[in-house]
C-alpha cells in the first residue's frame, strides 16, 4: 500500500517525532510552542504522503499557504525522549482556504497530548489571496470525498 493509499484509507497522515531535550522547559515538559512546529511537520508530511510537495507549490505555482489562525488544546505533557505521533487531517478545502486538524499522541501509551487546528489562506508572492493550484485541489479531492462519506447522515 502506498503512503497516499494509506492516507486516503485512514483519513489522516501520521508522522513520528521524538522529543529533543532542547524542546523542553526547566520542568522537563515540552514547551507549548513546539506543538505548532509539530503541526507544521505533520502538515508538510501529509502533503508529501499525498504525492504533493509544498516547496514545488511555492516554486512552480507561486502559491504559498499562510497561517491565519492556529489553536491548540493541551491535554497532557510530553517529556524529553517521548516518541510522538502527529495525526494530520484535512478538515476543509475551499478555493483559497485550507483547514487542517491535528492530534499529537505519545506512542508508548497512546495518550492524547494535544489537539489543534490551523487555517491557511492561499496567497501569491505578493501576499494577495489566490486560488489553490488545480493540481492540489485534484489531489485533496479524494480525501475530502472520503470525509463526506464518513460523516453520519
Amino acid at each position: 500500500m502506498t503512503d497516499r493509499d494509506r492516507v486516503l484509507e485512514q483519513g489522516y497522515a501520521e508522522t513520528r517525532v521524538r522529543v529533543r531535550y532542547a524542546e523542553t522547559d526547566q520542568m522537563g515538559v515540552v514547551y507549548h510552542a513546539n506543538y505548532l512546529v509539530w503541526f507544521e511537520v505533520g502538515r508538510v508530511e501529509m502533503m508529501r504522503q499525498l504525492g504533493l510537495d509544498y516547496k514545488d507549490m511555492e516554486r512552480d505555482e507561486g502559491a504559498l499557504i499562510a497561517v491565519v489562525e492556529a489553536t491548540a488544546r493541551y491535554k497532557a505533557p510530553a517529556r524529553y525522549d517521548d516518541e510522538l505521533v502527529i495525526r494530520t487531517r484535512l478538515a476543509n478545502v475551499r478555493a483559497s482556504i485550507l483547514r487542517f486538524k491535528y492530534e499529537v499522541l505519545r506512542v508508548a501509551d497512546e495518550t492524547l497530548l494535544c489537539e489543534g487546528e490551523t487555517v491557511h489562506l492561499v496567497v501569491g508572492r505578493d501576499m494577495r489571496r489566490r486560488m489553490l493550484p488545480e493540481r492540489y485541489i485534484e489531489q485533496f479531492g479524494p480525501l475530502m470525498l472520503r470525509m463526506v462519506k464518513a460523516e453520519p447522515s
